[in-house]
């Protein structure tokens, strides 16, 4: 399972966040392929480097696996700027949420 998704994963983050396989992997200190072989599935990263690839995307290793949470950039700045709203503003802005939501 994870050897499918950790890739496919990855490759849909890195490209979210708008950077090349190329240069997440020399921010990284690794060989400029190395990103390109974990998406083309010829290797895994090791612990310590999936840590490393986490911190660069700007997401936790539990929001990196949570499949259903499509962008966790977006949704973890959406929280933080939804915790500073007043009750009824929050109410509004669920309200408006649920109503988009219901057009699916």
């Amino acid at each position: 399972m994870y050897e499918d998704f950790v890739p496919e994963r990855l490759a849909k983050l890195r490209t979210q966040k708008g950077v090349s396989a190329r240069d997440m992997s020399l921010s990284l200190g690794q060989a400029n392929n190395y990103i390109n072989n974990i998406e083309n599935k010829k290797s895994l990263p090791a612990m310590q480097s999936f840590f490393y690839i986490c911190e660069y995307l700007g997401v936790t290793p539990q929001e990196f696996f949570d499949e259903g949470n499509t962008y966790p950039e977006t949704l973890k700045e959406f929280i933080a700027e939804a915790r500073q709203l007043d009750p009824q503003s929050m109410q509004y802005i669920l309200g408006i949420m649920k109503e988009l939501n219901s057009r699916k």
